[in-house]
This record gives C-alpha cells, structure tokens and sequence, in this order.
C-alpha cells in the first residue's frame, strides 16, 4: 500500500522533481557503495571527489575548451549523416531497383565495427577534423535511415489512392501527406542519432592522435589512474548527449503540434 501511494505521488510530481529525486537517489547508492566497499580511488571514486574533479577541470578551462571541440565535432556529424540518410530513404522507398541494389551494402556494413573503420578514416582524410566528423556521421546514419524508412511506409496505401484522386503532384503527396506521416518516426530516428553522434566523435577522438576533445581528455586521465576526472569527463558527455536529445525533442513537440491538437480533439 505504502508503495503504491508513493508510486502514484511521484508520478503526479514535475518531472524535474521526479528526475532530481531520482538523480539524489543514485547519489546516495553511489556514496554507499563506495563507502561500504572501501574501495580506493583510482578504481571508483565518490561522487564528492567527482563533483571536485569536475570544478577543477572548469576553473582551468580545460572541460570548456575540449567539450567545445567534441560539440564542434557532434553537430556536423548528426547534420551530414541526416543529410545523406533522409534523402537515401526517400530513394529507397521510392524505387525498388534502388533498394535492391543498394540495401545489401547497407545492412552488409552495419557488421563492420566503427572502431575499425575509425583509422581507416584517420588514413584517407588528411583533416583530423573531418575524420571525427565522418565517424559521427557513419555512427548516425543508419539508425536515422531505419527510421526513415518505417515512417515513410507507415503511409496507408488508401491515402495516396486518395490524394490521387484529388489530382495532387507528387511535391503535394510529400508536403501533405508524406512528410507529415512520416514526421514522428523521422525525428525518433534523430533523437537517437543525436546521442549516437556523441559517441561517434568520442570514437574518432579516440583513434585520432590530436590533443583536443573530450576524448583526449579522457585518455589522458585514464592513462595517469585519474578516475574522479574520467568519470567528469563522463558526465559531461552525458550531459552533451542530454541536451542534444532535449533539442530534437524540443523540435518534436514544435513540428508535431497538430498531433496533440488532433488527440485533444478527438476526447
């Protein structure tokens, strides 16, 4: 009974209470742990070592001038692998001699590890830069072509027999129909690209040899048994990747509106 009460008054909550309480909670275990294992703290540190870490690497500005890098990285990255998976999508759907032809190597290189492709980049691409960016690109362009995929063949074939009947061109099918169909499943796909590409830049950092990135950062603190600035360094990627998602889902809600006014409508 006691648990069904707090169930039910955490879930009437904001949801930042609920995420903060949350957040408060694996503190809290994350403290114990370390406490009751008597663990030293190069293998795991305590979050107040963390949070001190963490403070260092900002009063420096180190956290700051990596984690500019990295997002210099992940930006581009998520923007070309969209670029080239949204397109590529529409062709496959469109026309089966493409699919045929094209969907065997696609699925065929999801079995290649991006860790070994990674140096192979760092080879062909004389930029370091652009090499980061291509393996962030590589990390998000398939699962946002997955998607793309589903929501455009999410259409009922009974609509397009009716926006052929009502003599629309085939830019009036995608902009009326096509497009706000597949919309959802589209911006799913780039949520979860969004956070990919977070670790698409962290891979090319890592197998880049260049003194910049939250990548590099990590490296080194692991290489000296500077675990408290590894799992800072952690943390900030989280928080990247957080806030990343929190814009595509931003863009969800501003794009998708018509679907709430359509569900408060239809109740």
């Amino acid at each position: 009974m006691m648990r069904r009460r707090f169930l039910a008054w955490l879930e009437a909550r904001p949801i930042w209470l609920t995420i903060a309480i949350s957040f408060g909670l694996l503190l809290v275990v994350w403290q114990l742990l370390v406490v009751w294992g008597d663990l030293p703290p190069f293998i795991l540190p305590g979050p107040v070592a963390v949070v001190a870490a963490l403070i260092d690497l900002i009063a420096d500005g180190r956290l700051l001038r990596h984690a500019l890098v990295t997002l210099s990285e992940v930006i581009p990255g998520l923007a070309l692998g969209a670029g080239v998976a949204l397109p590529l999508a529409y062709l496959l759907t469109k026309s089966p001699l493409a699919e045929r032809l094209i969907s065997p190597y696609l699925i065929a290189s999801q079995a290649i590890p991006i860790i070994a492709v990674a140096p192979l980049l760092t080879i062909w691409i004389q930029s370091w830069y652009w090499s980061r960016v291509l393996v962030a690109a590589l990390v998000v362009f398939f699962p946002i072509l997955i998607n793309s995929i589903a929501g455009l063949r999410s259409v009922p074939r009974e609509f397009y027999d009716l926006m052929r009947s009502l003599r629309a061109g085939k830019g009036q099918v995608f902009r009326k129909l096509e497009l706000p169909a597949a919309l959802p499943t589209v911006l799913a796909g780039l949520k979860v690209g969004a956070t990919l590409a977070v670790i698409g830049a962290l891979v090319g950092e890592f197998v880049q040899p260049k003194s910049q990135g939250l990548g590099f950062l990590l490296v080194t603190a692991r290489y000296q048994f500077k675990t408290d600035e590894v799992f800072a360094v952690l943390l900030t990627l989280g928080v990247m990747a957080l806030g990343l998602y929190g814009l595509v889902a931003l863009a969800e809600r501003r794009l998708l509106r018509w679907r709430r006014f359509g569900h408060s409508g239809a109740k």
